[in-house]
């Protein structure tokens, strides 16, 4: 697998995002579902909450522009499925997401394209907020394979499930990129699957 599918450490400026239960409806509005590709999803994220909030959620504060890294609380990314979810945070910008607990289904979502989520206590997550919230230039070193998250202010414990934690730092989450590395593997699997070839030259 190509190194550049290795996902070990991200490091990034903190964005905090308070809330328990914030669902994916939330994240993105249903009506950006009808979207034919994910790339115009980003600016979109939380958008109305940020609407309602007229100016005062975290992801329009001056302060965490360029913000990699999302802190959150509990059960983040519940409700539907969609996919949408981590594909509009990952196109603002977001590179790991640091948590309470997350959804499961949403979770999943995240480690196919990338987007590493890791799950530190309610103490730990509120220390991390309150340290973006007080100084934003802090910077977050995410460490896939030790299991925390690194500041000047000391370290936070930050759990992978082993899967996932094998995936980003094998690179095994990107299967796509699996299958355009090993073309002629999955051409020579082709050629030999009579569903695909049919059954043979022999006549009837």
């Amino acid at each position: 697998m190509s190194n550049e599918a290795v996902i070990d450490r991200i490091v990034g400026r903190g964005v905090p995002v308070r809330g328990n239960d914030i669902d994916t409806d939330r994240i993105i509005p249903a009506r950006y579902l009808r979207e034919i590709t994910f790339e115009g999803l980003g600016p979109h994220a939380f958008e109305d909450d940020r609407r309602a909030l007229n100016g005062a959620h975290p992801l329009d504060d001056p302060r965490f522009e360029g913000a990699g890294v999302l802190v959150v609380n509990e059960n983040f990314g519940c409700g539907s499925s969609r996919e949408h979810a981590p594909q509009a945070l990952l196109r603002r910008g977001i590179r790991a997401i640091v948590g309470e607990s997350f959804a499961e289904i949403f979770f999943g979502n995240c480690v196919t394209i990338g987007l590493p989520c890791l799950t530190t206590t309610p103490e730990h997550a509120d220390a991390l907020q309150a340290l973006i919230e007080e100084a934003p230039d802090t910077e977050l070193t995410i460490d896939i394979e030790a299991e925390q998250v690194v500041t000047d202010q000391g370290a936070y414990p930050a759990a992978v499930p082993a899967s996932a934690r094998a995936s980003f730092l094998t690179g095994r989450w990107d299967a796509l990129g699996q299958l355009l590395e090993n073309a002629n593997d999955v051409q020579a699997t082709s050629a030999r699957l009579p569903y695909l070839t049919g059954f043979g030259g022999g006549s009837s």
